[in-house]
């Protein structure tokens, strides 16, 4: 039976790795991102290609509720919601500022919101789905110079927590994949050195891969209906 999954921020990183995952086990896709539209179209064709499956590219920005509501009018049923999309930024909170702020918690958290408030009214009516949201250990630990990113993604801890108790009588698993230190352009501005410090670390003596990643998400995404509100964590070892 084929099944659908929305993927938000897919056109790199784990939301692309995710994809690719999931194409190759005969999901059907929709996948969404704000900047390189392009080529997420060419790797939505690519998919295609290999695995054979119906796989949509659409510019969305998952910060903008009127845009998600506007995608979400035209989806078809979907099984699977992985919510993905996020940015982040370094620096001092005194630096910070409001509109800065407002972006990081929009795109990390308040797209989770949109996307579910929009899905969930489906999932609900067919009393089937699985939601897996994308957080981060710094939701849990706290990264310090990262006060937004990290309040988002503790954001992300709770409304998993929330609504996996909200919609579990429905059928309906709600969980998160808390990421370590995974090899994503988002972590590409630490220098050489930098980054040897945090594998030092590291028990895993090494950063993630998004296959890695992804291969995690597909597990979570096959696991008994029963396993639900929980936040998985992918991270060498690191936060233990």
């Amino acid at each position: 039976m084929e099944k659908t999954a929305l993927i938000t921020g897919a056109s790199r990183g784990i939301g692309k790795a995710i994809a690719g995952k999931l194409a190759s086990e005969g999901y059907n896709l929709v996948l969404t991102c704000i900047n390189s539209f392009m080529e997420l179209q060419y790797y939505a064709k690519q998919l295609e290609i290999a695995y054979h499956i119906h796989c949509t590219a659409v510019q969305c920005d998952a910060a903008s509720w009127t845009e998600v509501k506007e995608l979400t009018k035209v989806l078809p049923p979907l099984d699977v919601l992985v919510n993905n999309a996020g940015i982040s930024q370094i620096g001092l909170l005194t630096d910070l500022s409001p509109e800065e702020w407002s972006r990081i918690i929009d795109t990390n958290l308040s797209s989770v919101f949109y996307t579910c408030r929009n899905i969930v009214p489906q999932m609900v009516a067919n009393h089937s789905g699985r939601i897996l949201n994308i957080t981060s250990v710094w939701g849990e630990h706290g990264a310090s110079m990262e006060v937004a990113y990290s309040a988002s993604k503790g954001g992300i801890n709770a409304f998993t927590k929330a609504l996996a108790k909200e919609l579990a009588p429905s059928g309906i698993a709600v969980n998160a994949l808390s990421c370590g230190y995974i090899d994503t352009d988002m972590n590409r501005h630490f220098d050489d050195s930098e980054v040897e410090a945090v594998i030092a670390e590291i028990p895993a003596d090494r950063i993630g891969t998004p296959n890695e990643v992804a291969q995690m998400a597909e597990c979570i995404l096959k696991m008994p209906l029963y396993t639900t509100g929980q936040i998985f964590t992918i991270d060498g070892g690191w936060m233990v």
